[in-house]
């Protein structure tokens, strides 16, 4: 694959991901167009255990919805002021570097840093399944590792189409 077409799959590929200011329905469309059902979505959202988001993808979010623990957004909006669009704040506040299922607890918390997460763990048909990774987290880990496997699939390029490299460095 030379570097044009590894910026076409890139640019292919970030419009595929949705916004972190989608409801429910948009999320579930979004992935449903990629052939991921709803379970595989929610299980991938708990990505966001691990991770950051910058100030402007969540401060509106922060200042403007109702469901939200206040001293959660207390918090955020001290580290994150209106003229620091580009600080970075941990998705998880409490376990930001560990691959857990503090995701889900947050949510179910009100603590949820994007609009997006926010969405999906509000009185809607995901919310059982918060709760079940949010009480048990080996479910979340056989889930998520599922979800991983499909969305790996999607438009992978197999036989002649696609190649194996001992050095991404390289174009071939």
């Amino acid at each position: 694959m030379d570097s044009i077409a590894g910026e076409e799959r890139l640019n292919a590929a970030d419009k595929s991901i949705p916004s972190p200011t989608s409801n429910l329905s948009a999320l579930i469309s979004s992935f449903h167009a990629q052939g991921l059902s709803t379970k595989d979505m929610v299980a991938l959202s708990g990505a966001h255990t691990i991770g950051q988001a910058r100030c402007t993808m969540f401060r509106n979010h922060i200042n403007n919805e109702s469901r939200i623990d206040v001293s959660f957004a207390t918090s955020v909006k001290a580290n994150c002021p209106s003229a620091a669009d580009n600080t970075l704040l941990p998705l998880d506040v409490a376990t930001p570097t560990t691959f857990d299922n503090q995701y889900y607890i947050n949510l179910r918390s009100q603590r949820g840093l994007l609009h997006s997460d926010r969405q999906i763990f509000k009185g809607g048909s995901t919310d059982f399944q918060i709760k079940t990774y949010s009480t048990i987290q080996n479910a979340f880990f056989a889930d998520f590792a599922a979800a991983m496997v499909k969305m790996g699939n999607i438009n992978s390029l197999t036989g002649p189409k696609g190649q194996i490299r001992k050095n991404w460095r390289k174009s071939i």
